[in-house]
C-alpha cells in the first residue's frame, strides 16, 4: 500500500513543475508552435518525475544522479532538435527548442526541491517569450524572400 504522506512531497514537486510549465506551453501553442500546451508540462512533469524517481534509491551516490541528469538533459536537447526545421533561408523553431530545454530545467530544479530556481527560469521565460517578440524583425525586415516563393 502507498503512504499517501510518503507520496506529498513528489506530489507538490510534480504540480510545481506542471504549474510551471503551463504557461510556456500556452504562449507556445497560442504562437502556433510545434510543441505546445501538452508538450511543454509533460516535459517537465516527466524531468521532475526522473529526479523523484532517483531520488531516494541514489542519493548516497551523487555521480549516479549526476548521470541521470546528463540523461534528462540530452533527451531533452534530442526531443528540442525535432522542433528546429530548417527552410531555405531560414532556421525556425529555435526558440520552441530553447524552451523546451529550459522547461526541462524547470522541472529538474523542482525536482531537486529548488522551487525558487523553477520559478524564476519560468519568468524569465515566460519574460522572453512575451517581450521580445515584438523587439524581433519580421522576414520582409530582413530582407528575406516572401515564403510563398518556391
Amino acid at each position: 500500500m502507498i503512504d499517501p504522506l510518503a507520496v506529498l512531497p513528489h506530489l507538490i514537486a510534480l504540480s510545481v513543475a506542471y504549474a510551471l510549465a503551463l504557461p510556456i506551453g500556452w504562449n507556445r501553442e497560442k504562437a502556433e508552435r510545434s510543441a505546445g500546451l501538452r508538450t511543454f508540462p509533460l516535459v517537465a512533469v516527466a524531468s521532475c518525475g526522473f529526479v523523484e524517481g532517483i531520488e531516494a534509491m541514489m542519493a548516497h551516490d551523487p555521480s549516479a544522479v549526476a548521470r541521470v541528469l546528463e540523461g534528462v538533459i540530452a533527451g531533452i536537447g534530442f526531443l528540442g532538435g525535432g522542433a528546429i526545421l530548417q527552410q531555405k533561408r531560414s532556421v525556425r523553431g529555435t526558440a520552441t527548442a530553447a524552451s523546451l530545454w529550459i522547461t526541462g530545467a524547470i522541472g529538474v530544479a523542482s525536482g531537486l526541491g529548488s522551487y525558487d530556481v523553477a520559478v524564476v527560469l519560468s519568468l524569465i521565460t515566460l519574460l522572453t517569450l512575451w517581450i521580445m517578440p515584438p523587439l524581433k524583425p519580421d522576414a520582409s525586415e530582413r530582407g528575406e524572400e516572401a515564403a510563398d516563393e518556391a
